[in-house]
């Protein structure tokens, strides 16, 4: 079930749209930044809220990256994974936070603080490589810098 926070939340987000389901991104993230994630449960929580399908929640739901479909790290690293962070060291980068975490990509630390994601593009190729840490961004990455972000984190 939806608590009453969530609904009040999603009604003010969606009284901005022409209809109901316009809102389904939005309805999508209040839930996430409560719950950390969207379980199957959700989906039928949110559509049914929206009136709309399941199955047409859930399509927008696996569609969108940024929505996790299982649970996720308190702190979600995004690797940028563009052509320019590929120029620019990506691939050392990458081995160095999978070492560094103990886990590969799509994958959560033991201790459920880190989950590393790739994404495919973070906005600021002048400043590849780059990674985002729940919503904040890093530039210009090397091996120390990274150990730095991480550390803050930990």
């Amino acid at each position: 079930m939806l608590t009453e926070e969530e609904r009040r939340e999603i009604e003010s987000e969606i009284a901005r749209y022409p209809t109901r389901d316009a809102g389904s991104i939005d309805a999508l993230r209040i839930v996430q930044r409560h719950r950390g994630w969207i379980s199957d449960e959700a989906v039928q929580d949110i559509a049914g809220f929206l009136r709309i399908s399941t199955t047409e929640l859930d399509s927008v739901a696996t569609f969108y990256n940024l929505i996790f479909r299982r649970p996720v790290g308190r702190h979600v690293i995004l690797l940028c994974d563009s052509v320019s962070c590929w120029i620019m060291g990506y691939e050392r980068l990458r081995e160095h936070l999978c070492s560094r975490l103990e886990i590969g990509l799509g994958q959560t630390t033991s201790d459920d603080r880190f989950t590393l994601l790739p994404i495919a593009g973070l906005g600021c190729c002048d400043h590849a490589p780059a990674m985002m840490i729940d919503g904040r961004l890093y530039e210009d990455l090397d091996e120390q810098r990274i150990e730095e972000v991480v550390a803050q984190y930990e």
